[in-house]
């Protein structure tokens, strides 16, 4: 008599451990932009110690507190599947503003300033509205800021306000103030937008907003939102360089459209699907700001060359991310 076949339950496939001492490729890439800017600091310390330094830092990182603020203006945009190529343009615009308007009529400057953030907001409900290309319409309203720049301040001059000189020239004790800046802009940036409820339903209109419609949220509303965060970030960037410079000029910004795309790229952020990273794309800011000048500076590479090696530098950067990116694949 033949025997009943009995049915056997589905065992499940059972998945192959991690190897012992292999590192994920998920941590690799969360260390990538911190493990980035340390070689750049270990290389200028290696050929400069006395760069590190109370002074050196300050010296050294001046700048990099309106870059960062800039690359998080454009970390909001790239987090809604957008890209700004106005936000250098702009970054200028409003620093004339704040050593023309702002010094001399701070009630009209700061409504100017005000309806900057509001034209950025607008930009966002226009590409959303009309299905436009943001690159498109951002490269058009770059020459629009820059042109506005122009007509305010014609040649460089201005000043910058008093009490914002006061606290861009402020010196903490042992610690230098851009690294608290920085630490502040990651600090705000991270907690507002990746442990609020709210910041993660503006990362998932760019990482699945078909998903976040359904759920019964507005896509309009958070691409004002994201563009007006930009802005707003856009506007203290302005502002603190002026702080920095003194004065202003109508092409100030000019090269913060690069550098903002390059820190958010360095601080592992995605052109699609709504991945930025707040705190790695301020490291990435900072690694930028260091590798535009003072290494390059220290390896006595001429400034005509300059800024090749910083593409080579960017260039080296992603080829590790794509390796890394393969390996959690």
């Amino acid at each position: 008599m033949q025997a009943e076949a009995t049915p056997h339950a589905a065992t499940p496939v059972a998945r192959r451990p991690p190897r012992a001492g292999v590192v994920p490729a998920r941590v690799v890439r969360a260390w990538l932009p911190a493990l980035s800017f340390a070689l750049v600091l270990g290389a200028i310390a290696w050929l400069n110690p006395r760069a590190i330094s109370y002074f050196g830092f300050n010296l050294m990182l001046n700048l990099a507190v309106p870059i960062a603020l800039a690359t998080v203006a454009q970390m909001f945009v790239i987090a809604g599947n957008e890209l700004d190529l106005s936000i250098g343009p702009f970054v200028g615009f409003v620093g004339c503003v704040t050593a023309t308007w702002l010094h001399d009529a701070p009630l009209l400057g700061v409504a100017a300033l005000i309806g900057a953030i509001g034209v950025y907001a607008a930009l966002g409900a226009l590409i959303y509205l009309r299905d436009l290309p943001s690159i498109v319409v951002t490269l058009g309203m770059s020459f629009v800021w820059q042109g506005l720049a122009i007509l305010l301040l014609p040649k460089p001059g201005g000043k910058a306000p008093d009490w914002l000189l006061s606290m861009v020239g402020f010196q903490p004790p042992w610690v230098p103030l851009p690294i608290l800046a920085a630490l502040a802009i990651a600090g705000v940036a991270h907690f507002g937008l990746m442990r609020t409820s709210y910041g993660t339903i503006l990362r998932g209109s760019g990482g699945n907003p078909a998903a976040l419609a359904r759920a019964g949220w507005s896509l309009l509303k958070t691409k004002v939102v994201l563009f007006a965060l930009a802005g707003c970030f856009g506007v203290l960037s302005g502002m603190t360089l002026i702080g920095i410079t003194t004065s202003a000029d109508a092409n100030i910004g000019s090269g913060y459209t690069l550098l903002a795309i390059a820190g958010v790229i360095l601080g592992g952020g995605e052109f699609v699907g709504g991945r930025v990273s707040p705190v790695g794309a301020v490291i990435g800011a900072l690694t930028m700001a260091l590798a535009a000048s003072p290494l390059l500076t220290f390896m006595n590479i001429p400034p005509d060359w300059q800024v090749a090696a910083n593409g080579a530098i960017l260039i080296i950067v992603l080829a590790a991310r794509a390796l890394v990116s393969t390996r959690e694949r």
